[in-house]
C-alpha cells in the first residue's frame, strides 16, 4: 500500500471510523490540515478500540494480524495490521536499517521478543528481510538461555545484534562474567527503550569493537516514527516520509513546535493505515527539532516516566541525571527507582546496578569497594536531592522515608517478563 494523502485519509476516517467521527462532529466537512484536527486522547482511543465492536476500526477485522501493545498507557491493548499495511511497515523500516550501519551479508542475531502476541521480534526479522541490502538473520529471540545464545553467537560468527537495551546488557554482563570473546560482533543495535551512557560502557567493556546504534523509532500502536540519521548521538531520527507525518507540539499549548531545542511531545500521523487510522496520536515520547536537517527531531525519552512518592512527583530522568553526574569512575551499569510503603510512608529505593567484575584478591580491596560505594550513594542522593528538593523538605516534614541505594547486577533489575524491557519504575506498594 502506498501513503496515501492526508486529505483522503481524513475523509476516509471521519467516514469509517465511529471514533474518529464522534472526534469530528464539530469540525467543518474541508478540514483537511493536521491543525484543523484535535490531538487523539489516549484513554478516549483505547476505550473505543476495543478487541470486540471497536469504534475505531474502519471496517470488520476479517483480514489482519492482532498484536498487543502497551501503547503509552501501560495496560495491554491490541493493536491491528492488515497485511497490505504490515509489508509497508516492514519494508519502510527496512530501508532505514541501512542508516545503522547494516552492510551487505551481515549476520544478525534477533534478539528480540516473540510471542504473545508481542510485535519486536517478528517486526525486526520482517525488516531485515526486507532491507534493501542483502543479509543473514539469526532469529534466536530475546526469551533464549544466555547459556545457548552466546555460543550460537561465536559458532555463527554473529556480527549484529539486535535488541533492547536490557536484553543486550544482560548478555554483555555475561559474556564479561564468563570471558567468553565475541570478536565477530561490530554492530549492537538497539530499540523499544532508551539506551544510557551507564549501559554504553557494560556494552563497551563486553564488546570493544562494536558500535550501538538505535535500529529505528516505530511501535506497534503509533507505527513508524523515526527513521536513524547516521552520526554520533543516536537518539537523532527523521520522520519516515512519505509513510509518516511526526509533530512535536507544546507541552502546555499543544501548538506545533517549530524551532530547534525547544521539547514538546511527540504526535505522529500514519499515511499508510486504514484499517486502525493513527491520526495525531501521542507517541508517548518527548522530542525537539534539531535543526541539523529536515525533519531531524532528538528523542528525550518518555513523556511520564516516573511515579509521586508522597507528595514528591519523580522522574526517570531526573535519576538518570544524578547517577551521570556523580558517578564520574563510570561505576554504574544499570538503573530501577523503586517505591515502597512503611511505617505509614512511602519510600524511595534506587537499584544501582554495578558492572561485572573479577574475585577480589584481599579483604582490604573488599573493604576499599564497599567504602566507594557509600561514597557514591551519598553523592547519588545529593544530587538527586539537588534537582528535587521537595523530596528533602517531604522527609524533614515527616512525609516520606529518606532516599535509600539498593546495589544490585545488572541481571537483578526487574524486567518486563514479555518483552524483556528493563522495568523503570517498580512500584511496591501494597495495594487494597
Amino acid at each position: 500500500m502506498s501513503a496515501q494523502q492526508l486529505s483522503d485519509l481524513i475523509r476516509f476516517a471521519r467516514h469509517n471510523s465511529p471514533f474518529y467521527r464522534d472526534l469530528y462532529a464539530s469540525l467543518p466537512a474541508h478540514a483537511d490540515r493536521l491543525t484543523d484536527l484535535p490531538v487523539v486522547d489516549q484513554e478516549a482511543f483505547w476505550a473505543a478500540n476495543t478487541l470486540h465492536d471497536s469504534r475505531v476500526l474502519t471496517g470488520p477485522l476479517s483480514e489482519a494480524t492482532v498484536y498487543k501493545t502497551g501503547g503509552t498507557t501501560g495496560s495491554p491493548k491490541f493493536s491491528v495490521y492488515t497485511r497490505d499495511e504490515w509489508r509497508t511497515f516492514v519494508t519502510s523500516f527496512g530501508q532505514g536499517l541501512v542508516d545503522t550501519g547494516l552492510r551487505p551479508g551481515h549476520r544478525v542475531a534477533d534478539l528480540f521478543y516473540a510471542g504473545e502476541l508481542y510485535a519486536s521480534f517478528l517486526f525486526v526479522l520482517d525488516s531485515l528481510a526486507h532491507a534493501p541490502v542483502d543479509n543473514v538473520r539469526l532469529p534466536i529471540g530475546g526469551g533464549a538461555p544466555l547459556e545457548s545464545t552466546i555460543p550460537t553467537l561465536r559458532d555463527l560468527a554473529a556480527q549484529v545484534i539486535a535488541g533492547t537495551p536490557t536484553t543486550l546488557c544482560r548478555l554483555a554482563e555475561q559474556v564479561v562474567a564468563s570471558g567468553v570473546r565475541l570478536d565477530s560482533v561490530e554492530l549492537l543495535l538497539f530499540g523499544g527503550e532508551a539506551l544510557f551512557d551507564d549501559q554504553r560502557r557494560l556494552l563497551a567493556t563486553a564488546f570493544p569493537r562494536a558500535e550501538a546504534r538505535s535500529v529505528g523509532y516505530a511501535s506497534v500502536d503509533a507505527g513508524l516514527l523515526g527513521r536513524p540519521v547516521p552520526g554520533a548521538d543516536a537518539r537523532v531520527h527523521r520522520a519516515f516520509t512519505p509513510y509518516s507525518l511526526v509533530e512535536i507540539l507544546d507541552d502546555t499549548t499543544d501548538e506545533p513546535v517549530t524551532e530547534p531545542g525547544r521539547p514538546g511531545r511527540v504526535v505522529v500521523t500514519s499515511l499508510f493505515r486504514r484499517l486502525m487510522p493513527i491520526i495525531r496520536y501521542p507517541a508517548g515520547d518527548r522530542a525537539e527539532w534539531t535543526g541539523t536537517g529536515p525533519g531531524h527531531f532528538r528523542i528525550l525519552g518518555r513523556a511520564e516516566e516516573g511515579v509521586r512518592v508522597g507528595p514528591v512527583s519523580l522522574y526517570t530522568q531526573d535519576a538518570q541525571d544524578a547517577v551521570a553526574t556523580a558517578d564520574t569512575a563510570g561505576q554504574v551499569v544499570g538503573m530501577q527507582l523503586v517505591v515502597r510503603r512503611w511505617d505509614g510512608r512511602d519510600g524511595l529505593v534506587l537499584r544501582l546496578a554495578t558492572a561485572p567484575g573479577g574475585e577480589r584478591d584481599t579483604e582490604r580491596d573488599a573493604d576499599g569497594d564497599a567504602e566507594r560505594r557509600e561514597a557514591l550513594a551519598r553523592a547519588v542522593v545529593a544530587e538527586l536531592e539537588t534537582v528535587r528538593p521537595l523530596y528533602p523538605d517531604s522527609v524533614r516534614a515527616g512525609f516520606v522515608h529518606p532516599v535509600s541505594v539498593e546495589w544490585a547486577r545488572h541481571r537483578d533489575l526487574a524486567v518486563n517478563p514479555r518483552s524483556g524491557k528493563l522495568v523503570r519504575v517498580l512500584d511496591e506498594r501494597p495495594t487494597a
